[in-house]
């Protein structure tokens, strides 16, 4: 009785969150990081009002290249049209992890504009923190014209399968005016003229010295922000929530949180690095002692984009899919009963040398979130995230869930027993090596919270 009330107090907070009715004929999935790239390159053509990219990265390689010049080919064919790149201001101005030293992406964008002095397609930096390593934008979907195409997919030969190898996704495509206008009034009202954010594709950029205090100002902002809207949506009838979140106690965290618990019959989650937030871990394990049952999908650490393979060079951020094995490994050890049973399926995401980025949660056939967020430390804490909280009580989406449910599930081998992971004995000489290092430090889950 006491576990049925606390229930009905998590589904209450659902119920009472605001709603934007959502059309069924509006609501599509797509399963493939082609069918992404097909469908945003297409969208970008055709759009006659707006386009607005958000993302942590635009990569100046062939996948981004393709993306870039297709916003600059709209803006030739249609000089009315508002465009405008939002992305992350740290990122924007390194190159990649272990790569060396030479053009970032800002610099990129700045050539690209003096390429086009005549069509204007502003690259905006957005600094959440001082320094990359306490936060950074991890806002996702992008608004073309009335459609909002939400992936958790970055915008590089990886995500857009440009290459051999892909990094796989969530893919949702939204055809709602309400949401794009309410994702977009808020960009325009608390990023774009915010004294922190720069234009990157301009030759005066700041540095991180000059905008320091108006950095710090931003974040404190930012954690009180949230998306603004008229209720239209009806409880008993397809609808969406949108929502923001920066720092621990944010709408979107009280959200997630609410939204695990409210859980009847079935919990899933998916998420590309296990490394859950304590109090989310709680969740899993009050949900599996009241007898319900839980699916995990989480990548293969061969399939996590810090992967590196023996037969190369080993470095320090190499060991990250090493620690998040070590994690899952761990936490599966004190829950192996219930796998026994039947009650905990946990399923790893692999796929030749392709890569894993898939995220969001499901709650029985009823509520589904679409999200960035990779559900850990950092993301609760420390990155600015979204989502969208997709209620679905006349089941109008279950085709496309389970169509896409079986796509993701296509590629995972099951947990059979938490000794079928890896130990640290199984691990490379220069992993095992670098791990004691960590530990005797106490560094390692440090590391974790960070990256």
């Amino acid at each position: 009785m006491l576990f049925k009330s606390q229930r009905n107090r998590h589904q209450q907070y659902l119920i009472q969150l605001p709603k934007i009715s959502q059309s069924v004929v509006g609501f599509s999935t797509l399963f493939s990081p082609l069918d992404f790239r097909s469908v945003l390159l297409e969208k970008i053509s055709s759009a006659t009002q707006r386009i607005y990219i958000l993302a942590l990265y635009l990569e100046n390689d062939e996948g981004g290249q393709e993306i870039f010049s297709a916003l600059y080919t709209a803006k030739k064919q249609k000089p009315h049209l508002d465009i405008c790149v939002l992305v992350d201001w740290h990122r924007a101005k390194r190159c990649r992890i272990g790569a060396h030293i030479g053009m970032t992406n800002a610099d990129w964008y700045y050539l690209m504009a003096n390429k086009n002095p005549n069509d204007s397609v502003p690259v905006y930096g957005i600094p959440v923190n001082n320094r990359e390593a306490w936060g950074v934008l991890h806002l996702k979907g992008s608004i073309i014209d009335d459609t909002v195409l939400y992936s958790g997919a970055n915008f590089n030969n990886a995500y857009l399968h440009q290459k051999d190898t892909y990094r796989y996704d969530r893919y949702q495509c939204l055809n709602n005016r309400i949401l794009a206008d309410t994702m977009l009034q808020w960009i325009q009202s608390n990023l774009l003229q915010d004294k922190a954010v720069y234009r990157l594709d301009q030759g005066d950029r700041a540095t991180r010295s000059d905008i320091k205090n108006c950095t710090r100002k931003l974040r404190r902002a930012l954690r009180e922000c949230h998306y603004k809207f008229q209720s239209n949506g009806q409880y008993e009838a397809l609808s969406i929530t949108p929502l923001l979140g920066l720092g621990k106690h944010s709408v979107l965290n009280k959200t997630i949180y609410h939204f695990m618990l409210s859980t009847q019959h079935v919990l899933m989650i998916c998420t590309p690095y296990f490394n859950l937030p304590a109090v989310l871990a709680r969740n899993i394990l009050f949900l599996l002692r009241q007898g319900k049952m839980i699916e995990i999908i989480v990548g293969d650490k061969t399939a996590n984009d810090f992967y590196i393979p023996e037969d190369q060079p080993f470095t320090l951020t190499g060991v990250l899919p090493y620690l998040y094995e070590i994690n899952l490994r761990s936490f599966l050890s004190q829950l192996q009963n219930y796998i026994n049973i039947g009650q905990l399926i946990v399923r790893v995401w692999i796929h030749g040398k392709n890569s894993y980025h898939l995220k969001g949660l499901w709650v029985d056939n009823e509520w589904m979130m679409l999200t960035g967020s990779n559900l850990n430390p950092r993301s609760w804490r420390l990155d600015l995230e979204n989502a969208i909280l997709v209620h679905d009580p006349l089941q109008q989406l279950t085709q496309q869930r389970f169509h896409e449910l079986n796509v993701i599930r296509q590629h995972t081998f099951f947990i059979k027993n938490y000794q079928d992971l890896e130990s640290i004995s199984d691990y490379p000489k220069p992993v095992r090596k670098c791990i004691r290092r960590l530990r005797r430090i106490h560094i390692d889950q440090l590391i974790l919270r960070l990256l």
